[in-house]
């Protein structure tokens, strides 16, 4: 098991146990099955940032205070230098690295995503959350998918819909993607 990934269950674990609530109530409200919470709590199974992020409004915690264990402090304005931002490595299809991760209260959650090149024909993994979702192309070209819909972005693209819906991305062209992901 990755050691990131055991300390994200473990602070998903150490939320819901201060909260009293047991694993099959919190799958429920998160509205995943409970074998799928219980792989994800136990560090078992890759943790998808749409889960984390609903976790994290669950329990009215930061994202970051799930990714790195520490709250923010920041208040006036915080500065993230260039491969600087705090990098979550936890699932094949995409590497984050969270370009507001010492701020409190955030209004949004900024992202720099990679996406590996991976065989054209590969499916794109879907996920879904709460709230809406900004992708800004830097590098490469994306495929990305909104409920079934497929949209090609170049650098200099951009893409705005509603993350309720099942959605993904991926790299094509057989070079990595990057882009910027803003989570509302």
């Amino acid at each position: 098991m990755n050691e990131q990934i055991r300390q994200i269950a473990d602070r998903i674990r150490g939320l819901r146990d201060i909260a009293q609530l047991s694993a099959e109530t919190c799958a429920q409200d998160l509205g995943i099955p409970a074998k799928t919470y219980a792989s994800y709590e136990s560090g078992e199974a890759d943790i998808p940032a749409s889960f984390l992020y609903q976790v994290a409004g669950k329990f009215h915690v930061e994202l970051s205070a799930l990714l790195t264990g520490e709250e923010p402090r920041l208040r006036m304005y915080s500065v993230t230098r260039a491969g600087r931002g705090v990098k979550v490595a936890r699932r094949k299809d995409y590497g984050y690295q969270s370009l507001a991760f010492n701020f409190v209260d955030k209004g949004m959650e900024p992202f720099l995503i990679t996406v590996e090149a991976r065989p054209e024909s590969e499916p794109v993994p879907l996920n879904a959350h709460p709230g809406q979702e900004f992708n800004y192309v830097l590098e490469g070209t994306v495929m990305v998918v909104v409920e079934g819909h497929e949209t090609v972005l170049s650098p200099g693209d951009s893409i705005y819909f509603d993350a309720r819906h099942g959605h993904g991305m991926k790299s094509i062209g057989g070079a990595p993607a990057r882009f910027l992901a803003v989570i509302l």
